[in-house]
């Protein structure tokens, strides 16, 4: 029988879109109240590619946190053609900087500034193996002829598993993986590589894009996949292997731009992440493997020391809002008007976080 009370270390995101201005100060409050810590995400307009571009945005997130709380973003560059070997000692030496982000060109959102080709930066890749930066990976081909469903697929073969190769010292988080071959590759890598899996991933399927219509706030990128994906991603996340972890993904758009001809890609889940992944591993009666899942495994693979403290979550109903406010527009959460099974205990019911 499962339990209807879960008290976990206070978990980190390793993968999370903040926005910038008033999107940032709309969506930073519901990442604070859950998580000590996140991996911040650089692709901003521009894109986060310098250390001090960084530490500005770094500054703007500190100050953008609410009072009293001691939430830590972990930054990130945004890698380029142009990245120099200089820029990543750079990073490293800041102490604040906890990874580069490889977008292909054309992936994702704002990812049109991203690498063209791999064989431009092998310097730069060679240089964090050395100095111990950790790569974070949007693994899809972006070629035409490719079907959007088989593009993970298609840069494990043709990108990522030669890239482990020729650099067999970088550390590599293959982030938000959407399918069966992704889940078979991390397993059947070398050591330093893991992979964060996200809760619409763990929860949903491809068909939840089309139920009663075309639902374009479950239009995310890497896409949905299929049933037998869904249920390998679930397995690996509850399995108690440390080399899968939380990484929320969660990504803020305005409804207007969701709800468009050319809707964005992204799910907002950050409002209700832990409760999210709660039911996902409860689905699978492994509650008792999310601790690690969002507590300590993402911790261990970055070096970082895990937080004290806890986070409680019973198993009370919650009403989800059909929007939140979004600057000067809405933002529609994931499962927008639903009802959620687990509740997260207010954190001033809690024990406060220290670092040890």
């Amino acid at each position: 029988m499962s339990p209807d009370t879960i008290t976990l270390g206070r978990p980190d995101d390793w993968h999370l879109h903040l926005r910038d201005g008033a999107a940032l100060r709309a969506v930073l409050p519901h990442t604070a109240e859950r998580f000590a810590r996140a991996i911040v995400m650089p692709n901003l307009k521009p894109p986060v590619t310098t250390t001090a571009l960084a530490a500005d945005y770094r500054r703007r997130i500190l100050e953008a946190r609410p009072t009293g709380s001691d939430f830590e973003p972990l930054m990130t560059l945004y890698l380029t053609d142009q990245t120099s070997p200089a820029e990543i000692d750079r990073a490293c030496d800041s102490g604040f900087i906890h990874g580069c982000k490889l977008y292909p060109a054309g992936a994702t959102t704002h990812s049109d500034s991203g690498v063209t080709d791999l064989a431009r930066i092998e310097p730069v890749l060679a240089r964090m193996a050395e100095r111990g930066m950790v790569l974070q990976v949007h693994g899809e081909v972006t070629r035409d002829a490719v079907d959007v469903f088989d593009r993970e697929a298609r840069f494990i073969d043709e990108l990522l598993a030669p890239l482990a190769a020729r650099q067999p010292r970088l550390r590599i988080v293959f982030e938000h993986v959407t399918s069966r071959a992704a889940v078979e590759f991390v397993r059947g890598s070398r050591d330093g590589i893991a992979a964060t899996l996200t809760p619409q991933h763990l929860l949903h399927n491809r068909n939840a894009l089309f139920v009663g219509g075309l639902r374009p706030h479950f239009y995310c990128l890497p896409v949905l996949k299929t049933e037998s994906d869904r249920a390998a991603l679930l397995e690996a996340a509850t399995s108690g292997d440390p080399r899968f972890f939380l990484g929320t993904d969660s990504a803020p758009h305005a409804r207007h731009l969701k709800e468009h001809a050319c809707g964005c890609a992204g799910m907002y889940s950050a409002h209700a992440a832990l409760e999210l992944y709660a039911e996902a591993f409860d689905s699978v009666g492994a509650l008792d493997r999310l601790d690690g899942f969002a507590h300590r495994f993402g911790a261990d693979f970055y070096g970082l020391p895990r937080n004290a403290g806890t986070v409680t979550l019973h198993r009370i109903r919650q009403d989800v809002p059909t929007s939140f406010h979004f600057g000067d527009g809405e933002l529609v959460p994931m499962r927008a008007g639903e009802r959620l099974a687990w509740t997260l205990q207010p954190k001033s019911a809690t024990a406060t976080a220290m670092r040890r």
